[in-house]
């Protein structure tokens, strides 16, 4: 989806061209299907190809998936998400920044 994002508009050949370490074609067709039939991109016919364009805003995307990701991977608790990234080794300046969303939330009784 990044690469979609990014570019506006690219064919599966093009995507997969443009990931790192990418995934067959095939595999890069079929995500492309699966986002399509979750409503993220959509596709255009040029000649014989076809082209994908992204249909849903980014943040809205992120967010779709990142709720599938937080129930499928963390059962939905926020503590198990925190201490995954907690792992990822944030440095000072993040931990402040997520200190201070936390204090909000407090503040704002979430």
């Amino acid at each position: 989806m990044d690469v979609l994002i990014a570019r506006e508009r690219a064919s599966a050949a093009e995507i997969q061209s443009a990931i790192p370490d990418p995934p067959g074609y095939s595999a890069v067709r079929a995500t492309l299907r699966v986002m399509e039939e979750k409503g993220y991109v959509r596709h255009e016919q040029l000649g014989a190809s076809y082209v994908y364009l992204p249909k849903t805003a980014p943040e809205k995307a992120r967010r779709s998936e990142f709720r599938h990701m937080f129930q499928t991977f963390f059962n939905g608790s926020p503590e198990k998400v925190m201490a995954a990234l907690l792992d990822s080794k944030p440095s000072a300046e993040e931990l402040d920044r997520i200190a201070a969303m936390i204090a909000s939330a407090r503040r704002k009784g979430l």
